[in-house]
């Protein structure tokens, strides 16, 4: 297979494959961009599909101003009994049971799972515990003691019912395990449930239509036609205004200077671009209209235009 052209940063929408960890995906992407510096927005399952956004290059130190992406995702619940990971690669645990509820019985207990809620992380989970990963603690057969954590779910709806398998749609605020959903609706319902599919829709603005597959973002490599599949900077945390300053005080932003950005008095955080396209600092307001940058991605001004996107 031959290989891709260097890239020097960017960000890219992956459908991740079932199978594989984030980290496989990072470490495949890696050798097609012929990046070291890829990190993925947003931890998947290896049994879940669907969005993985990578960000390489200068960008993934944007990665920080993505912890709380809101996700949408698809998942299909099988009612019977539990397993130990919540989905269906764990050993099945406690009562099983060939009786499933009523799509009334399974309505009602939705309901309970809307709005803010704690839930319980499952044990088999990244969560650190004394600077352990709770899954590592769980193959090892430790106890693993966590802590509710609050999530929003905001829209939780049913889709399908085919006893036993139940489809689910939800909208659930960043940190929220689905996983942990099934688990807590089969105990709400006395029947059990598991995971069996779970495919992420959308990642606060990354969606799959966006996306491609490992597949196909080989393929355009090899036919020069990367930059077509690549997310663009212009629509990056677009929940932060964008501005593009005249030359001298973007140059003074991206040597770390604390600026006068009148438009943007209200705004806890600005994109600063440098033309169009290109990200070059993300300003942070100290008060008033006075912003200082928070981080600079790139120190090169060239071709600054004055105007605001």
């Amino acid at each position: 297979m031959n290989t891709l052209q260097s890239t020097s940063s960017g960000a890219v929408v992956i459908d991740k494959p079932a199978g594989w960890t984030s980290h496989d995906v990072v470490a495949r992407v890696r050798r097609l961009l012929h990046q070291r510096s890829v990190g993925h927005i947003g931890t998947l399952d290896p049994l879940a599909t669907g969005v993985l956004p990578l960000l390489f290059g200068d960008l993934t130190r944007l990665a920080q101003f993505f912890l709380h992406a809101e996700k949408e995702y698809t998942a299909t619940i099988r009612f019977g009994f539990a397993t130990t990971t919540y989905d269906s690669e764990g050993e099945p645990v406690g009562l099983t049971s060939d009786c499933g509820p009523s799509r009334t019985e399974i309505e009602a207990a939705l309901a309970r799972f809307r709005g803010n809620i704690f839930q319980l992380p499952p044990a088999f989970s990244a969560k650190k515990i004394a600077g352990q990963r709770a899954y590592a603690m769980a193959r090892a057969q430790k106890p693993v003691t966590l802590t509710p954590i609050a999530v929003e779910i905001h829209s939780l709806e049913l889709l399908r019912y085919e006893e036993p398998f139940l489809q689910v749609h939800l909208h659930c605020s960043s940190g929220t395990y689905v996983r942990s959903i099934a688990h807590e609706l089969g105990q709400a319902l006395r029947v059990g449930a598991h995971i069996t599919q779970l495919r992420r829709e959308r990642a606060g603005n990354f969606t799959l239509s966006h996306s491609c597959t490992l597949e196909q973002l080989a393929e355009l490599g090899q036919n020069d036609k990367l930059d077509s599949i690549f997310f663009p900077e212009r629509l990056l945390l677009n929940q932060f205004p964008a501005v593009i300053p005249p030359e001298d005080i973007l140059r003074r932003m991206v040597q770390g200077q604390r600026v006068n950005l009148p438009d943007f008095s209200c705004a806890p955080f600005v994109r600063v671009f440098n033309g169009q396209e290109q990200i070059v600092a993300i300003g942070q307001r100290l008060s008033g209209s006075m912003f200082h940058p928070k981080l600079v991605l790139r120190k090169s001004t060239t071709g600054a235009q004055v105007g605001l996107k």
